[in-house]
């Protein structure tokens, strides 16, 4: 589960629009606004190397913050967009959402594979297919896990696919898709056994 809520420093920017944006852009600051929780929306700016080494880290999205503002009480925060520059991908705008503990919000959470060398379909010569790197969830912003875990080692032959139903979930955390039981991840047959196995189908319709 989520450890400690990291702080995100910020200042509050002193006007709004594109003029104050440029300039914040110019004094190296990352222009954002901070909105929701039956508040006023806040402008701030965020420091360009340390938004960006936040970036960098990953699941910046699915990260709840505790932001600080001088002259401000420290808020819960997540990151509802991140507006990038289109030619050098660097962010220059910062969407931010006041968020309460008890706030039930969707993420797509990170989803780790474990106990590969205990999983019988892959010591067999099967091949794990990852179809859905992370999982959209929905969690209490007071809450949100790190990551969801597949134990592999319960798989055990080649073809066999694994869902989310069978897939242990944080506690307090449910799917957002409920209406089907999606792939996650499938152990496959190496591309050697399928080319054999299409050949051999090809041969016998000759035959026919």
């Amino acid at each position: 589960m989520a450890g400690e809520i990291p702080d995100l420093q910020a200042q509050e920017r002193a006007g709004t629009g594109k003029g104050a944006a440029r300039a914040a852009r110019r004094a190296g600051m990352v222009p954002g606004v901070v909105f929701g929780g039956d508040k006023e929306p806040l402008a701030i700016n965020i420091p360009f190397n340390a938004l960006l080494k936040r970036l960098k880290k990953g699941r910046f999205k699915s990260t709840l913050f505790n932001l600080q503002v001088e002259g401000h009480d420290d808020v819960r925060v997540i990151c509802r967009d991140v507006q990038r520059d289109v030619v050098k991908d660097l962010p220059t705008h910062v969407d931010l959402m006041r968020l309460r503990r008890t706030t039930r919000i969707n993420l797509f959470i990170h989803v780790d594979f474990i106990n590969a060398e205990q999983c019988k379909a892959l010591r067999k010569g099967g091949v794990l297919t990852v179809v859905r790197p992370e999982v959209e969830l929905n969690v209490l912003a007071g809450d949100i896990p790190d990551h969801v875990t597949v134990d592999l080692s319960k798989v055990e032959k080649i073809g066999d696919v694994v869902t989310i139903s069978m897939v242990d979930l944080p506690a307090g955390s449910e799917p957002v898709i409920k209406d089907r039981d999606f792939v996650i991840c499938n152990i496959s047959a190496p591309s050697a056994l399928r080319s054999q196995g299409d050949d051999e189908e090809e041969e016998d319709g000759e035959e026919d």
